[in-house]
């Protein structure tokens, strides 16, 4: 599954300034790699989709 920038903001912070939020969401996803990847600098269960500006999450 593939969720870009904007729709992760929409479902986490619906009222909230998208330009703050875009590196907020960067830096949730740096802690979430952190925390489940084995090796965060090249995750496999968090890919960043370049050119999308978005996430795909991998079971």
């Amino acid at each position: 599954m593939v969720l870009s920038r904007e729709q992760l903001i929409d479902q986490l912070y619906p009222n909230a300034d998208r330009t703050i939020l875009d590196r907020t969401i960067d830096a949730h996803i740096k802690k979430l790699r952190e925390k489940i990847e084995d090796r965060p600098a090249s995750p496999l269960r968090i890919q960043t989709v370049r050119g999308m500006g978005g996430y795909k999450f991998v079971q």
